[in-house]
């Protein structure tokens, strides 16, 4: 069974662990509003990891999030149990920084790399920055290879290719956490890295011991940050599962990429652009999540020349299944491509919940045969054309023999549903669909 230590003993070791890179600047805490700390004399970058010191409390970590004339704006990766004015604020690091290795397969880890699952440390030999290395557009190598990704509806009517960057778009309890399971289980690549930003930390016990289980987690590293965590170390998450992304990438190898959610990593981000005075636009987020978010995404990908790839599927919550929410919309602007989840498909059991109308693999013409994209636009067609006639055949109206291509949709929606639907226990690889797609279709 999966242990989760409480954060504060990993708070403890990372400040034990803590190496410093600069010279040591201290300051002074003058004050607290809200979720920052205001302090003045230390001379700090944006991003570096500081600890606030005072006087029969333990040291607490925090990280620049803003400044402001000689102020500094600080946010504290716990909550500031006593810390009062005039604690000292020491510069440790101008920098993020994550110490990565091979050794990481297998693990849980938190925004500081610190084991979850009970285990000691991982040895890891190489120490990167957290922002990694922004790759020169025409440097990356095409998308032209197909992912096997062990899920019918996707190999055969969403077919996607190692380096595309994608979304599964729902609302609240519809299958994205089941169906990102199955991805992490029967995606034929060479690592799994899980970032599960922001979830209930019920929910990620949940998908390590159900979803993912003992297989799964053997080729897979996972990233934790729980809803009740800081919104830096939220972020902090999210940057270590993208860097660990492409550590193994730059290594030659196959990495599947899975953040759940980016809904989650855009709540962070508006929180903290809140806490520093940004101006709250689209329901509320400031602009700094609108410059977050492609920027996160754009770190996916081919990598240099064909070396390695990250295919990236994040997880998009649409609160209140609103398709118009802000960021559903940058999301859907800035991937490859959508998954789009229905709540009337899963209330029917219908599993997964792939809702073709709204769903689309933007490089899946470049990928598959003549033949294949010919069957796969022939089954959007017929199920899209019952969907919207569907009321007109339930009650009655629809007369046979009115439409000949509406006729076949019906004749063959019972067998074009079982295609759809797949056991989450069970795996159907990228041959065995064509096969089943082409019967269908008789193509």
């Amino acid at each position: 069974m999966t242990v989760f230590p409480d954060f504060s003993a990993a708070a403890a070791a990372a400040v034990r662990r803590a190496r410093v890179d600069a010279p040591v600047r201290s300051g002074k805490l003058i004050r607290m509003v809200g979720l920052t700390l205001e302090a003045q004399g230390i001379v700090a970058p944006m991003g570096a990891f500081c600890l606030v010191e005072s006087n029969g409390a333990p040291a607490l970590e925090a990280e620049v999030v803003g400044f402001s004339d000689r102020t500094t704006y600080l946010m504290p990766f716990s909550e500031p149990v006593g810390v009062g004015p005039g604690a000292t604020v020491r510069l440790v690091s101008r920098s993020p920084k994550a110490r990565l290795g091979p050794a990481l397969l297998g693990r849980v880890i938190d925004a500081r790399g610190e084991p979850l699952d009970g285990k000691p440390p991982a040895d890891c030999p190489d120490e990167l920055s957290l922002q990694g290395l922004v790759l020169n557009p025409l440097e990356r190598g095409p998308i032209n290879q197909i992912l096997d990704v062990g899920v019918r509806a996707i190999n055969g009517v969403l077919t996607i290719g190692r380096g595309q960057r994608i979304g599964l778009m729902a609302g609240s309890g519809v299958g994205k956490s089941v169906l990102m399971g199955m991805l992490t289980r029967y995606t034929k690549a060479d690592v799994v890295v899980i970032g599960l930003i922001g979830e209930r930390g019920r929910e990620v016990n949940d998908f390590i011991r159900e979803s993912l289980g003992t297989e799964g987690l053997a080729k897979s590293v996972v990233i934790a940050a729980p809803a009740n965590v800081s919104p830096v170390l939220r972020l902090r998450a999210t940057n270590l599962a993208h860097l660990i992304a492409e550590y193994f990438r730059d290594r030659g190898l196959s990495v599947l990429l899975l953040v759940d959610s980016l809904t989650r990593v855009a709540h962070a981000q508006r929180e903290i652009g809140l806490a520093v005075g940004e101006p709250p636009t689209a329901k509320g987020y400031p602009p700094s999540v609108f410059a977050l978010l492609p920027n996160l995404i754009e770190r996916a990908g081919v990598g240099r020349h064909g070396y390695g790839s990250i295919t990236a599927v994040y997880t998009v919550l649409m609160e209140n299944d609103d398709p118009s929410d802000p960021v559903v919309d940058i999301a859907r602007a800035s991937l490859d491509g959508q998954v789009m989840l229905s709540r009337a498909l899963a209330d029917a059991a219908h599993y997964p919940a792939i809702d073709l109308n709204g769903s689309i693999s933007r490089v899946m013409q470049a990928l598959v045969e003549p033949h294949t994209l010919k069957a796969a636009n022939r089954f959007r067609r017929l199920w899209t054309l019952y969907q919207q006639n569907a009321e007109l055949i339930q009650v009655g109206a629809y007369e046979a023999g009115t439409n000949a291509e509406l006729d076949e949709a019906i004749a063959l929606r019972a067998t074009m549903e079982n295609f759809l639907r797949q056991d989450m226990h069970i795996s159907v690889d990228y041959a065995a669909t064509l096969e089943a797609l082409s019967d269908l279709m008789r193509i």
